[in-house]
């Protein structure tokens, strides 16, 4: 987990961050947590993909989960901005009211991946020319 500035203030969040030009979404996924963890991360499958809109806002946000294997940990590479810090954290801390939650994403992606929601990396199909 990242703990993160928001608008709303300080959240907790998986990493997550936004999809480059040229990039693929495997790519994306490896380089964002790279960045907001300092953590090789290599992605072994999806658990799924969360639509959400921000209440009284015209935004809408659409995460892709992934789950896999951390395979490195750079301890001297700085995080991005408005990163806090990266922390392994116990499920029972991060249901808690009192743990400010980026949005109901984050929930929604940790109880589908221990319900054993799981799906192949084979589900994305890369049609860049």
């Amino acid at each position: 987990m990242v703990t993160e500035e928001s608008d709303e203030g300080v959240v907790i969040n998986q990493p997550a961050g936004h999809w480059e030009d040229n990039e693929t979404l495997v790519e994306a996924v490896i380089r964002e947590t790279l960045e907001e963890t300092a953590r090789k991360f290599a992605p072994e499958g999806l658990v799924g993909c969360y639509q959400w809109k921000i209440p009284n806002k015209d935004l809408t946000y659409l995460r892709f989960c992934f789950y896999g294997s951390v395979i490195g940990h750079n301890e001297k590479q700085s995080l991005d901005d408005g990163i806090i810090s990266a922390n392994w954290l116990p499920l029972e801390q991060i249901e808690q009211d009192t743990c400010r939650k980026r949005s109901p994403m984050v929930l929604a992606c940790i109880n589908d991946y221990l319900s054993g929601k799981r799906y192949s990396l084979d589900l994305l199909n890369n049609m860049a020319g």
